[in-house]
């Protein structure tokens, strides 16, 4: 997602590691406040282009110009919290607004961290309620993943982002914004990818139950290796997906017309390289 900015460097290409997905970064030079990024232009569609941002920025001055942001909720892994998600929530909310996105969203970190028995299971794994799996038991199962998938997205509302939300002067309910669940090989995943299914399929029940949109944010690569096969019945089938990969603002409205990676959704959102991530809204 968000990367930190360079100085003096025209391109560099980060390797993602086991994902073997490469993003490039477009360096700043001085201390200039970085620009959101120029429409493409070939296209006569309107700006439609925001920037997304995180914990990589905090030491940045954030993009002008943007039509809409997307601020990362965590630092790096899921059960932690960007420390200036404050001040990036203001910069969202001071974004110019204009397209089919909301002006304010939020991405949030995913992962399963329970491995297998002998394995032990991480601090916090649930040991019980019932899911659609059935019920959790405080095993590396189907049913206590659900379980804290679920947990982990009410501590992303309640502990992460609410108190950051009210010392912004901004809205702090759940349903107020779209929260896209970044799935990306370099988190903690397990082989069983019913597994990892059902920890986002929780995450995206509690989200839900919040009255909160959900999107997913990944690519076809990625989403294989984590969830394998996405059935129509799992409620990942239909969401809203955000597509990375492209390096320039055309290609990234070229994006909008890809298959989506669960066979089911749409690609509302695509993603492509600036200063920081631009964001190119599919829907005007």
């Amino acid at each position: 997602m968000a990367r930190p900015l360079r100085a003096f460097r025209d391109l560099a290409v980060r390797s993602a590691g086991a994902a073997g997905a490469a993003v490039l970064v477009l360096a700043l030079g001085g201390a200039a406040v970085p620009s959101a990024p120029r429409p493409p232009a070939r296209s006569t569609a309107p700006a439609v282009l925001g920037a997304d941002i995180s914990y990589p920025q905090c030491s940045a001055p954030p993009p002008a110009g943007a039509a809409f942001g997307v601020v990362g909720l965590n630092h790096g892994i899921s059960t932690t919290t960007n420390p200036c998600l404050q001040s990036q929530l203001g910069w969202a909310a001071g974004t110019t607004g204009g397209t089919a996105q909301a002006k304010v969203q939020l991405y949030v970190n995913t992962a399963d961290p329970a491995a297998p028995a002998p394995a032990r299971l991480p601090a916090g794994w649930p040991t019980s309620g019932a899911t659609p799996y059935g019920t959790c038991t405080g095993h590396a199962t189907p049913a206590c993943a659900w379980q804290f998938g679920w947990g982990l997205a009410g501590d992303d509302v309640a502990e992460r982002f609410a108190p950051a939300a009210r010392a912004a002067g901004l809205p702090s309910a759940a349903s107020d914004y779209t929260w896209w669940l970044d799935v990306e090989v370099a988190n903690t995943w397990q082989a069983d990818t019913t597994q990892n299914r059902a920890v986002l399929e929780g995450m995206t029940a509690s989200f839900a139950a919040q009255g909160a949109r959900v999107g997913i944010y990944s690519t076809a690569k990625q989403w294989g290796r984590i969830v394998g096969s996405t059935p129509s019945t799992s409620p990942l089938a239909a969401l809203p997906e955000w597509l990375p990969g492209a390096t320039t603002a055309i290609a990234a409205e070229s994006l909008c017309m890809r298959r989506p990676f669960t066979g089911h959704g749409r690609i509302v959102l695509t993603q492509y390289l600036s200063t920081v991530d631009g964001d190119y809204s599919c829907g005007g």
